[in-house]
């Protein structure tokens, strides 16, 4: 029958078939690494490339309705946490470095200091976050503290407990898949994306390298990129 798999000799014993015919010529790794990619190609068999599943990312509605569950609770700097994730994109490494002094106000620009790839860059923030961040800023300050994020033992948050942060409000919001710092992440540069803004208007904050486009990105100022991200973030769900 012409769909029936052809009869196949156990991989095993025609491994010892092959062997007989190359045990004398003393074969090394390279060398049988490229025999059998010399006879990949003499047999057409194609190498599967890797897997390119989409990252889920979160609905505005599910958005929605994780802030909803940390505004119930009136915690208010892990509100602004979740807000500075939301509205810069950040990534969980960068933000528990940041600093007070990292933060311009005036300008609505935080500095990411050695991000990925041990680059610097600088993000936005919505002008409507700048007196709720303010006020963060003023309150760690009077506390003496030295991080945007610290515990009351002045000691900077952790990857691990904002994750579970994270985790206790999406169980709070009663959403079944968990919003994690990279969810965030992806949501609002999907969201950026979705409004239409230009992957070179987006890259300059969102610390992704293009070698397609790093010419481009190159002769681009982050104050074009941030006039772009007022003039879309009214609409941001959050």
């Amino acid at each position: 029958m012409s769909g029936e798999r052809p009869k196949r000799t156990p991989a095993k014993k025609k491994a010892r078939e092959l062997a007989k015919l190359l045990r004398t010529e003393r074969p090394d790794y390279a060398y049988l690494k490229e025999v059998f990619r010399y006879l990949r190609t003499e047999l057409e068999v194609a190498v599967p490339g890797p897997s390119r599943r989409l990252p889920w990312v979160p609905t505005e509605e599910q958005v929605r309705a994780f802030y909803e569950a940390v505004w119930r609770t009136r915690r208010t700097a892990d509100l602004v946490l979740i807000k500075t994730f939301l509205y810069t994109g950040m990534r969980v490494s960068e933000l528990v470095m940041l600093r007070l002094a990292d933060v311009d106000l005036d300008a609505c620009q935080i500095r990411v200091n050695l991000g990925k790839g041990s680059k610097d860059r600088v993000v936005p923030f919505p002008v409507g976050f700048r007196e709720t961040l303010a006020l963060h800023v003023r309150q760690r300050q009077q506390q003496g503290g030295s991080y945007l994020f610290e515990s009351s033992w002045k000691r900077r948050y952790s990857d691990r407990g904002i994750r579970r942060m994270l985790e206790r409000y999406t169980a709070l919001a009663g959403m079944e898949r968990t919003i994690s710092p990279h969810k965030l992440r992806h949501f609002l540069l999907t969201w950026l994306k979705k409004q239409g803004i230009d992957d070179a208007l987006i890259q300059p904050y969102s610390g992704h390298a293009s070698r397609k486009s790093l010419e481009v990105y190159s002769r681009l100022a982050l104050g074009e990129a941030q006039q772009e991200y007022e003039r879309v973030i009214p609409r941001f769900p959050v």
